[in-house]
């Protein structure tokens, strides 16, 4: 790939994730990819500064409190 070009790579995320994430985007006047962009890089960065993964339990399923967009009947 040469300096400068971006990867483009397909995304799935849950309706709640991709909720949160684009309001929280908006909070920090970012679009959506340029939001998940940023939060990838500050992870990657932090993972170069501990020189370590970010943790054992990273494929451990994830306990979010994120609204759901799902109607009771």
């Amino acid at each position: 790939m040469a300096d400068g070009q971006k990867k483009q790579v397909p995304l799935r995320l849950s309706p709640a994730l991709f909720e949160s994430l684009s309001a929280w985007a908006e909070d920090d006047f970012r679009s959506l990819n340029g939001q998940i962009e940023y939060l990838l890089t500050e992870c990657v960065k932090q993972r170069k500064k501990n020189g370590a993964y970010v943790g054992r339990e990273i494929d451990k399923p994830l306990d979010l409190d994120l609204p759901s967009n799902t109607k009771s009947k």
